[in-house]
């Protein structure tokens, strides 16, 4: 990857909804040449999807908890997916190294809802504990910058 796809990953980005011109522009090629260069992008698996962000408060889900789930088993295996991925309070789920065996990202609409889903999570088969952490405020959130230089790997060295 070069520092044109870099730009225009970036740029994608900050708004995905920009015309295959504008973006052209921005990075010095016709507009042919930047959709190209995104159709490659999608290709490769650089540009997993397309998306909208929402503001999940608008949708009534102003409660956000990171989960720490325990277990007495393994449980990353597909059934464990299926069953949490059959929750839609859960927004990301984790294979963690550590106490914990899972890391969940959740949003609910009130605390008691939060309870509900932690009580749905606790009956998955494996699971013998979950610790909420509930956020009270969020900072920023961000995407990684494709144009940040990123430090190799030592077996890459």
């Amino acid at each position: 990857m070069d520092s044109t796809d870099q730009d225009l990953l970036a740029l994608l980005q900050h708004d995905a909804t920009q015309s295959y011109a504008a973006l052209g522009e921005a990075v010095g090629l016709s507009a042919g040449a930047a959709h190209e260069r995104v159709r490659k992008l999608r290709e490769r698996g650089v540009i997993r999807r397309t998306t909208v962000a929402v503001d999940p408060s608008a949708l009534g889900l102003g409660v956000l908890a990171f989960v720490l789930v325990q277990a007495g088993a393994w449980v990353g295996d597909d059934s464990t997916r299926a069953r949490l991925a059959a929750l839609p309070e859960v927004e990301e789920a984790h294979v963690i190294a550590g106490r914990a065996s899972l890391l969940l990202k959740v949003r609910t609409a009130s605390p008691r809802a939060l309870q509900d889903t932690l009580r749905r999570i606790y009956r998955t088969d494996g699971i013998t504990g979950t610790e909420a952490i509930m956020v009270l405020e969020t900072f920023f959130e961000r995407p990684p910058d494709p144009r940040e230089p990123r430090p190799q790997d030592a077996e890459d060295r």
